[in-house]
């Protein structure tokens, strides 16, 4: 059989890049070519993402250009994957007849078998789909657990290594799915329940990606924290899995994970990030709001007070700690006093980063069933301009006290602009060196001069610039 020639586009969260390197890997496996431009392939798959509208707008338009091509006689076919499939598979079907696959993000271990059938028929008429349809789910009533022989499970477990990729920097899910069912999310209801991965297939998984070369694994889950796996009459938590990695996996330089949910990480978790050397001192927990009305509409489960609670908790074992979180403004009634709260959580918390989203309506969601969208779009604007202002003047505050400290760093590309505080704009120096981006412990963005063959080590610079996003330094050692 002749092999495909399949042009994959990742849209949103890391779980969706694991999803497609997997999906690489099974395709790849199988002698079939991954191409870089979609016009040079006969497969186009889109991973989609349904958390934002404009994800979502996104895929619609790289649809109706492959609608137009199918149109003009060329024989490609489309595959839409993940969350925008599981969530809108009906409506997606109707209005783009362009489509030929359809895939869940449960069920992407049927990729290859799928995508084969589709491009070796000649007589196929409808779609190929596998959904788990989680759009339907009423509750977290299922089970928490997965089988060690579940497919999914083994897809994770015996990832083939792409060795053309850079290896330095690795994925690796411990947890699938969300139990919390917050009012705005579709998560829930696109990546089903929440289920545990063996505690020993995560270590053997990370063993194997670091004999592979890499400098940087992170443990990915919704809500990372809520980790267990049973086994022989013994429960392991997460803190149990953080403590087991690093010290069964010595030759991992650096071990981080995303994203926690604020309520219930353990005072282990956080002692085990505090003794084991290994492990960056990094958190991302998103907030979503200073409000505590707005909290409970959101159906968090949790009040500021439990939030200011966590990061007190966190930075009181780790003063070094850095702090990502996420923020929406816009939600339905968030008035300018609920908004105001939110900012004054940026000022009390003192986060090295925020993420802010301007709240959209998502189909299926509590927030789009019950809740009216009444905060008009140029308040969100301003909201979202505002908070960002507060947040880079925090930023800005915080990275110039890293001037003329020491970081351990890794190199991780070449940068693609570098600019002075004086607006100038350059790529080398005067010694022809090529300017590079690194990331520290706490996922500072770091540019400095030295030579290409850094790219994938971890080297030390001293801070000598900082800006709001980013930091100059100069390479010591």
């Amino acid at each position: 059989m002749i092999p495909m020639k399949v042009f994959l586009e990742t849209f949103g969260c890391q779980m969706n890049i694991l999803d497609s390197e997997l999906i690489e890997g099974q395709l790849l496996q199988a002698g079939h070519n991954l191409v870089s431009d979609p016009k040079d392939a006969n497969v186009v798959l889109l991973n989609t993402c349904s958390v934002r509208n404009l994800s979502e707008h996104k895929v619609l338009s790289r649809l109706g250009i492959l609608k137009d091509r199918k149109s003009k006689g060329e024989k490609i076919v489309v595959g839409v994957l993940g969350c925008m499939a599981e969530r809108a598979h009906d409506d997606l079907l109707k209005n783009k007849s362009v489509i030929d696959v359809m895939i869940g993000p449960s069920k992407i271990h049927e990729t290859k078998e799928l995508v084969e059938k589709a491009f070796y028929s000649d007589t196929l008429i409808q779609p190929q789909k596998s959904l788990s349809y989680f759009v339907n789910r009423k509750g977290k009533s299922e089970t928490a657990l997965m089988s060690p022989l579940d497919s999914l499970e083994a897809l994770d477990r015996l990832r083939p290594l792409n060795t053309e990729k850079n290896n330095f920097q690795a994925y690796v899910r411990i947890t699938r799915g969300c139990n919390k069912f917050c009012s705005f999310c579709v998560v829930p209801r696109t990546r089903g329940p929440e289920m545990h991965r063996p505690l020993q297939s995560i270590i053997d998984e990370v063993k194997k990606l670091v004999d592979n070369g890499a400098m940087e694994v992170t443990l990915l889950g919704q809500t990372i924290n809520h980790y267990f796996f049973e086994e022989n009459n013994k429960r392991y938590s997460f803190a149990d899995l953080l403590f087991r990695v690093h010290e069964e996996v010595k030759h991992l330089p650096r071990l981080r994970f995303l994203t926690s949910y604020p309520k219930d990480f353990s005072d282990e978790a956080l002692d085990v990030m505090r003794d084991c050397e290994r492990i960056c001192k990094y958190l991302h927990v998103p907030a979503q709001s200073g409000s505590n009305k707005v909290l409970k509409e959101m159906n968090r489960g949790y009040d500021i007070e439990t939030y200011l609670s966590f990061i007190e908790r966190a930075k009181s074992r780790m003063p070094d700690i850095n702090i990502i979180g996420d923020m929406i403004v816009g939600f339905p009634n968030e008035s300018e006093d609920d908004f105001n709260k939110s900012l004054d959580l940026l000022r009390k918390v003192q986060f090295k980063n925020i993420f802010v989203f301007k709240y959209s309506p998502r189909p299926n969601t509590i927030a789009n069933k019950n809740l009216p969208d009444n905060i008009p779009w140029d308040v969100k604007k301003l909201r979202n301009n505002q908070m960002l202002e507060v947040q880079n003047e925090i930023s800005l505050r915080m990275n110039e006290n890293m001037i003329g400290k020491e970081f351990k760093v890794l190199c991780d590309s070449l940068a693609k602009i570098d600019k002075a505080p004086d607006g100038l704009v350059s790529l080398r120096n005067k010694k022809n060196l090529i300017t590079l981006t690194a990331r520290s412990e706490g996922d500072h963005i770091i540019h400095f001069n030295g030579p290409k063959e850094l790219i994938g080590k971890i080297v030390t610079v001293k801070i000598t610039q900082a800006r709001q996003l980013s930091l100059s330094g100069e390479l010591l050692r």
